[in-house]
C-alpha cells in the first residue's frame, strides 16, 4: 500500500475519532472558504474578516477552553486546528491563535468570574475580537524590560506606554495588555474606544499580509479595577500565554510545509525537462525526501508534545524545542520549494512564496529561534545565558 507522502508515519492513524473529525472539518473549511480567496487577500493586504463567523461556528475560537461557550477540545485537536488553518495561510492561524491562546486563555485562567462572563462567550462566537499587548517598540525578546506602566489612582489605574507588532490590534474590541506596576507585571483588559487608547494598523509589510498587525498606544488611559486580571502578578502571566500560542505554532507550521510540498510534488511530476519529468532526477528526489523527513520529524514532535500537554506534563522548554524545530523546518521547506519551482516559484499562482514570506514572521514571533535555542541550552546546562 502506498504511503501518504504528507504523512509517512501515519500520524492520522494515531488520532482518536474526535481528533480526526476536527481535522477533517477544519480541512474542509480551509479548502472551501480559505484557499479560494487567500492569495488575493495576501496581495491586497486584507484580512478576510468574513471568515470569522465561519471559524466561530466550527468552535475554533477558544477551542481548548472549558465552559463559556467554548468547545473544550483536547490539545491535539487544537494543534490539528492550527495545522489545517496554516495550510491555508499563517495569517488565518495567527488570528485564531491570538484570539484563543493569547486573549481568551488569560481571561479564562486569570480573570474574575465577571470578566469571564463578560468577554469569553462573545469571543467564542466571534462577536468580540481580542489582541495581546506584550511586545514593545524597543524590543520583544526581553519582556522583563517593559516600559509600558500602570499606576494606581484611587480605585482606578492609569496606563501609559506603547506596544508594537500586535496581531488583530486595529480590529480588536479589547486588548489584553501587560504593564509594569509597583507590584510587578499585571494584565489589564482595555476596551476599544477607551479614551487615550489608539491602535493604528501597520502598513507596507511583506509578511502576514492577510493578517492585521498594529501598534497600540496608551496615553493616560484610565482602567477601572474591574478590568485588571486578578489571578496573576509577574511574568508568569504573559509567558504562560506564550506557551499556549507556541504550542499551536509548532503544529500550525506543519500545515504550511505540507501545502508547499504537495504543490511541488504535483509540479515535479508534470514538469518535463530534458525529456523526462523533473521528479525523475536524483537531485530532485533527494531534496523531496529531505522535506518528507523534516515534516515527519515535526509531526512526531508535535504529536508527542500534544500527548504531554493533554496529560498535564508539558514543560515550556519542550514547547521551545518544537517551536524552534518546526518553524525552521517549515521555513526551509518553503524556501526550497520556491527554488525548485524555478521561475514559477515567485509567482502568486504557487503557494511556497506566500508561505515563505509568512514564515519569516512566524519563526520570529512568540520567541525568536535564538530565544528557544537558549531556553534549551538553559535546560541542558542549568545556566542562564540570556
Amino acid at each position: 500500500m502506498a504511503l501518504n507522502p504528507l504523512d509517512l508515519y501515519d500520524v492520522a492513524g494515531a488520532l482518536t475519532e474526535e481528533e480526526r473529525m476536527v481535522r477533517e472539518s477544519v480541512g474542509r473549511l480551509v479548502d472551501d472558504k480559505v484557499l479560494p480567496i487567500i492569495q488575493e487577500c495576501f496581495e491586497k493586504h486584507r484580512f478576510p474578516r468574513e471568515l470569522v463567523p465561519e471559524l466561530a461556528a466550527l468552535g475554533l475560537l477558544g477551542s481548548s477552553l472549558e465552559g463559556y461557550g467554548c468547545a473544550g477540545l483536547n490539545a491535539i485537536s487544537y494543534g490539528l486546528i492550527c495545522q489545517e488553518l496554516e495550510r491555508g495561510d499563517s495569517g488565518i492561524r495567527s488570528f485564531v491563535s491570538v484570539q484563543s491562546s493569547l486573549c481568551m486563555y488569560p481571561i479564562h485562567a486569570y480573570g474574575s468570574e465577571e470578566q469571564k462572563q463578560r468577554y469569553l462567550p462573545g469571543m467564542a462566537r466571534g462577536e468580540l475580537i481580542g489582541c495581546f499587548g506584550l511586545t514593545e517598540p524597543h524590543g520583544g525578546s526581553d519582556p522583563a524590560n517593559m516600559k509600558t506602566h500602570a499606576k494606581r489612582r484611587g480605585k482606578d489605574w492609569v496606563l501609559n506606554g506603547a506596544k508594537m507588532w500586535i496581531t488583530n490590534g486595529a480590529i480588536a474590541d479589547l486588548a489584553v495588555v501587560w504593564a509594569m506596576t509597583e507590584e510587578g507585571i499585571r494584565g489589564f483588559i482595555v476596551d476599544k474606544g477607551t479614551s487615550g487608547f489608539a491602535a493604528p494598523e501597520i502598513e507596507r509589510k511583506f509578511s502576514l499580509r492577510a493578517s492585521v498587525t498594529s501598534a497600540l498606544y496608551f496615553d493616560n488611559v484610565v482602567i477601572p479595577e474591574t478590568h485588571v486580571l486578578p489571578g496573576v502578578v509577574g511574568l508568569k502571566g504573559p509567558l504562560s500565554c506564550l506557551t499556549q500560542a507556541r504550542f499551536g505554532i509548532a503544529w500550525g507550521v506543519i500545515g504550511a510545509a505540507q501545502a508547499c510540498l504537495a504543490q511541488l510534488l504535483d509540479y515535479s511530476r508534470s514538469r518535463v525537462l530534458f525529456g523526462r519529468p523533473l521528479a525523475q532526477n536524483q537531485t530532485i528526489q533527494i531534496r523531496l525526501a529531505d522535506m518528507a523527513r523534516r515534516i515527519t520529524t515535526a509531526q512526531l514532535l508535535a504529536l508527542q508534545l500534544g500527548r504531554l500537554k493533554d496529560a498535564g506534563r508539558m514543560q515550556p522548554s519542550q514547547v521551545s524545542l518544537a517551536k524552534w524545530n518546526n518553524c525552521r523546518m517549515a521555513l526551509d521547506i518553503a524556501r526550497d520549494c520556491r527554488d525548485m519551482l524555478g521561475g514559477s516559484g515567485i509567482s502568486a499562482e504557487y503557494v511556497p512564496v506566500r508561505h515563505m514570506l509568512n514564515l519569516e514572521s512566524v519563526i520570529t514571533y512568540e520567541g525568536t529561534e535564538t530565544i528557544h535555542q537558549l531556553t534549551l541550552g538553559r535546560e541542558l546546562t542549568g545556566f542562564n545565558a540570556f
